[in-house]
C-alpha cells in the first residue's frame, strides 16, 4: 500500500497525509536501533500499520474526548487515531526508548498526546471513553486493565487475529459484555472487537 492508497481508503486531507507520512519515516530512522516494529511489516508499513490502526477510526464513537491506548509500543492504534482527530489521547509505553519515540513523533505531527512511560498497572491516566490496544494480551488479561480506566459507557477496541473467537469464549466465563465484531479491512483472518458494559460476572 502507497500512501496515495490509503488516503484513498480512508479519505483524508492532505495535511493528515503529511503527519502520517512524517511519522512513517520517523519509523523507518528509529526501527534499526530500537526495533519498533518487525523489519517484515515495515516493508508493507502503510497497510501494517497504518491502515489496521486507522480502520478503527470509524468505530471510534463520535462524543469521544479521551483515549487511553494500552501498550503502545511504535504508537499504533493510539497516536494514528490522535492524528487522524481524537481530541485527546494518553500512550502508555513502559519502554523509556519507545517512549521517546512516542514524544518525538508527537512533536513532529502536533499529535494532542501524553506519553506514559509506565508499566499499565502504575501509569497515572484519566479515565477513558475509549480503551484501546493491539497485540497486547489475551481478552482475559486486557479486560482487568482496560475496566480500571473504562469510564461508564466507555468502549474498548481490540483488533484480534484469528483467535478472536476463542478468546472471547475465554472471557465470557469471567465477563459480561456487549460484543461488535467488525471485519479488518487489513487482514481477511482478523477482526476488530468493540466491547461495551463490559462488567465482572458474579
Amino acid at each position: 500500500m502507497t500512501p496515495a492508497d490509503f488516503q484513498s481508503l480512508f479519505g483524508v486531507p492532505r495535511e493528515t497525509l503529511d503527519r502520517l507520512a512524517t511519522y512513517e519515516a520517523l519509523l523507518r530512522k528509529w526501527n534499526p536501533t530500537i526495533n519498533l516494529v518487525s523489519r517484515t511489516t515495515l516493508a508493507d508499513a502503510w497497510a501494517r500499520h497504518f491502515a489496521d490502526s486507522a480502520q478503527l477510526f470509524a468505530l471510534v464513537p463520535p462524543v469521544t474526548h479521551t483515549l487511553v491506548d494500552l501498550g503502545s509500543g511504535a504508537g499504533f492504534p493510539g497516536l494514528v487515531l490522535a492524528i487522524l482527530g481524537v481530541p485527546e489521547v494518553h500512550l502508555v509505553e513502559s519502554d523509556q526508548r519507545k517512549g521517546a519515540f512516542l514524544r518525538e513523533v508527537a512533536r513532529a505531527t502536533g499529535a494532542p498526546v501524553t506519553v506514559h512511560t509506565a508499566r499499565i498497572e502504575a501509569a497515572k491516566v484519566p479515565s477513558a471513553d475509549v480503551v484501546s490496544a493491539r497485540a497486547l494480551a489475551d481478552l482475559s488479561d486486557l479486560l482487568p486493565m482496560a475496566v480500571r480506566i473504562l469510564k461508564p459507557g466507555g468502549i474498548c477496541l481490540f483488533p484480534k487475529g484469528k483467535t478472536a473467537a476463542d478468546e472471547l469464549t475465554r472471557a465470557g466465563d469471567s465477563w459480561t459484555m456487549r460484543v461488535e465484531r467488525f471485519p479488518s479491512r487489513t487482514d481477511p483472518a482478523a477482526t476488530l472487537l468493540r466491547l461495551s458494559d463490559i462488567s465482572r460476572r458474579d
